[in-house]
C-alpha cells in the first residue's frame, strides 16, 4: 500500500484564492467579502471589501464551511434543503453555521479536500462564479 502526501491548503494559497476571488468580483463591479478555510475548517484567510454590505462576512465564512463540510459546491446543494427536499431538515437539524447558497465551493488537490472558499456580497450566482474562478486559478 503507497501513501501520498498531499500538500495541504497554504497562506499563500489563501492568499492567491482572495486575490483572484477579488479581481474577478471587481471586474463585474461587485463589491465581496471573501472566507477561506484549511481542511480542518480553520480560517486560512477573510477579507471584506470596504462596500461590501456587512452580512457578507457572515455568508461568505458560512459558505465556505458548508461547502466545507458536504464536500460539494452549495450551489449544488440549494435544491436539497427546500420544503420537499431530501435534506430539508438539514438547515435546523445542526447547531453549525451552515449555509445553503451559492457561493461556496471546496478546494481539493490530487483528488483530497484541502479546505474551501466562501464569497459572499453579490448575487448568488455571482458569488459561485467567483468562487469557481478562483480555484481554478489554484489548480
Amino acid at each position: 500500500m503507497s501513501t501520498t502526501t498531499v500538500t495541504p491548503l497554504t497562506t499563500a494559497d489563501a492568499d492567491r484564492l482572495v486575490a483572484t476571488a477579488r479581481r474577478a468580483a471587481e471586474s463585474t463591479g461587485v463589491t465581496v467579502s471573501v472566507t477561506v478555510l484549511d481542511a480542518g475548517g480553520h480560517l486560512l484567510a477573510f477579507r471584506r471589501d470596504d462596500r461590501a454590505v456587512l452580512i457578507s462576512g457572515e455568508t461568505s465564512t458560512r459558505k465556505a464551511y458548508t461547502a466545507l463540510q458536504l464536500d460539494a459546491p452549495t450551489a449544488d446543494l440549494v435544491d436539497l434543503v427546500k420544503p420537499d427536499g431530501p435534506f430539508h431538515s438539514l438547515t435546523t437539524a445542526l447547531d453549525r453555521p451552515l449555509l445553503f447558497i451559492a457561493g461556496g465551493v471546496p478546494i481539493h488537490r490530487d483528488g483530497r479536500l484541502i479546505g474551501a472558499i466562501g464569497i459572499g456580497g453579490g448575487a448568488p450566482e455571482q458569488d459561485h462564479a467567483f468562487a469557481l474562478t478562483a480555484v481554478e486559478a489554484l489548480v
